[in-house]
């Protein structure tokens, strides 16, 4: 069972992930609350256990009201985009350089379909998003790995060894950027980015950043919008507000070109843009135009549990190594020397009843490590470390 929630009363009016106790969040039918059953503490997905923020839920109850659900119109949604970018990253996209796509995945597929063809190469940096390979590999594309550092960040003598391999013979290739990074949590700093630029430049690679964590970078770290570096002009960038809102059911993302790849996201179908929900466009301009303040009180929230999660592991898995995330509600928790074998949350749900992300799952990298969703209560959170240690 869940342990019982933080606070229901001011204390958790100023911080969403400890507004809602274990009786609502059960209620919930998404596929973090009801893939596993009701003993196991879910922190596996990337789902927040956060009710909505107010105005998100406003702008849908009005939409509700007057029965405006219908198909999406207008350019509401990147111009709500670019203020939010300008504000926080200090970068306005051009909305004329932007295209409504279906969800941040769906546009990356869309996107490469421009710039790549069936047998082309997709570089990635493993341990990555386990939908990076599945959608890739679904689109005819193939793989070829710049795996990250032992340090957990870009590494750019195999990052240029990779898209040597990958533009053998003249071919078109990509390279999906994880930007911050998932499962890491590494924000890639202005002068990394460039040289991922420069190198994508010498090799003719075209660049593609997946940002959908971009808003989730608290204070210490700096999200650097990969379009706003030097000479990522012919790269594009996918951005949604649905991991920072809690929004991954309300379908709707941007895809945004650089100003030289602009003319090839002018060719991306009308009818791409039609897989966006409206309602889910409704909702990503509300908390990109409204939701700052209840963003910020998440960014606090989270700050607190990463150094929660520091010293629950010092106390009671010390052999559970962990680089507390720059960016993202994510924790990447290497388990090698807990000597659980390659696919530690597998133990750890077995034995424990806890839920984690499998560390083979996010491919090279992988093995021995599970990936902790932090984005719950400071309850959860401990009692998920208990039951861990208990499991050992």
């Amino acid at each position: 069972m869940l342990p019982p929630p933080h606070a229901h009363g001011p204390a958790g009016a100023s911080d969403p992930l400890s507004a809602l106790g274990p009786r609502e969040l059960r209620r919930r039918t998404s596929a973090k609350w009801r893939t596993y059953p009701e003993d196991v503490l879910p922190l596996w997905v990337a789902e927040m256990d956060a009710p909505l923020a107010g105005p998100v839920a406003r702008a849908l109850t009005e939409a509700v009201a007057l029965g405006d659900t219908g198909y999406p119109s207008g350019t509401g949604y990147a111009e709500a985009l670019a203020g939010f970018a300008a504000d926080r990253w200090g970068w306005r996209p051009p909305v004329e350089h932007t295209a409504l796509v279906p969800d941040v995945m769906l546009g990356i597929t869309e996107v490469l379909k421009l710039v790549t063809g069936p047998g082309d190469a997709v570089v990635v940096d493993p341990p990555v998003h386990p939908p990076f390979r599945a959608f890739v590999e679904h689109l005819g594309r193939r793989i070829v790995e710049a795996p990250l550092g032992t340090d957990l960040r870009l590494d750019h003598g195999v990052l240029e060894e990779a898209f040597a391999r990958a533009t053998q013979r003249g071919r078109p290739a990509a390279h999906l950027l994880c930007s911050p990074h998932n499962p890491t949590g590494t924000v890639h700093t202005r002068s990394e980015l460039e040289r991922v630029a420069a190198l994508a430049e010498r090799y003719g690679v075209r660049v593609v950043a997946d940002e959908v964590h971009a808003p989730l970078v608290p204070s210490g770290a700096e999200h650097v919008p990969y379009l706003s570096v030097r000479g990522a002009g012919r790269g594009f960038a996918l951005m949604s507000a649905s991991k920072a809102w809690n929004l991954a059911g309300l379908k709707a993302a941007v895809a945004v070109a650089g100003p030289e790849a602009a003319g090839d996201l002018a060719r991306m179908p009308e009818e791409v843009g039609h897989g966006a929900s409206h309602l889910g466009v409704v909702a990503h301009t509300a908390a990109l135009r409204h939701g700052g303040e209840w963003l910020d009180a998440v960014l606090a929230a989270l700050d607190r549990n990463r150094r929660l999660l520091g010293e629950l592991l010092g106390r009671h898995l010390p052999g559970v190594r962990h680089r507390p995330p720059q960016g993202t509600y994510l924790a990447w928790l290497d388990c090698r020397g807990l000597g659980l074998g390659d696919d530690p949350a597998a133990v750890f749900l077995e034995r424990g009843r806890v839920a984690l992300g499998s560390g083979p799952d996010f491919g090279t990298g992988g093995a021995g490590h599970a990936r902790l969703n932090l984005a719950t209560s400071p309850e959860v959170l401990a009692e998920a470390v208990r039951r861990m240690a208990a499991a050992v």
